[in-house]
């Protein structure tokens, strides 16, 4: 089973500068991404997912979080989302700007399965978006939610 269809497992992206955010979403649209991409606006926004998923929703096939993130930090996201026994399994990607020693070694300590800077202008971007698709959604194999 291609977990890249229409009728895929959605893809999470917790970012909340709005240039950012239409980037990755033109980026996505560009690459011919299928899956459907939820978007949390705030850390706090991306934690409410949480007893959403825990109710049945389906779970996002990966979470690509941003870690400056506005009422939660994207760390502390991070965080409870690997002690949650419903979303400790979730592939979680930091895609994010800061390039801090401290942020990319706590990141892989809490669990992040990658660290990503952000690239910069828009071509770089659809590269990258590329590179995420072909990568969490034809190559790798996800645990069966």
């Amino acid at each position: 089973m291609n977990d890249c269809l229409p009728t895929a497992r959605p893809i999470l992206l917790v970012e909340d500068n709005p240039a950012d955010l239409d980037l990755t979403r033109r980026a996505f649209s560009r690459s011919h991404l299928l899956n459907p991409l939820l978007v949390a606006r705030d850390g706090q926004e991306a934690l409410d997912f949480m007893p959403r998923w825990a109710a049945g929703e389906p779970l996002p096939l990966l979470v690509l979080l941003d870690l400056k993130l506005p009422r939660v930090h994207g760390l502390e996201v991070l965080r409870q989302y690997r002690e949650d026994p419903v979303s400790c399994a979730i592939p979680v990607v930091v895609l994010t700007t800061s390039d801090e020693d401290a942020d990319i070694d706590t990141a892989y300590r809490l669990g992040a399965n990658s660290y990503i800077l952000k690239p910069v202008g828009f071509e770089n971007f659809v590269q990258v978006a590329g590179q995420i698709e072909l990568y969490w959604c034809a190559l790798n194999r996800p645990p069966r939610n």
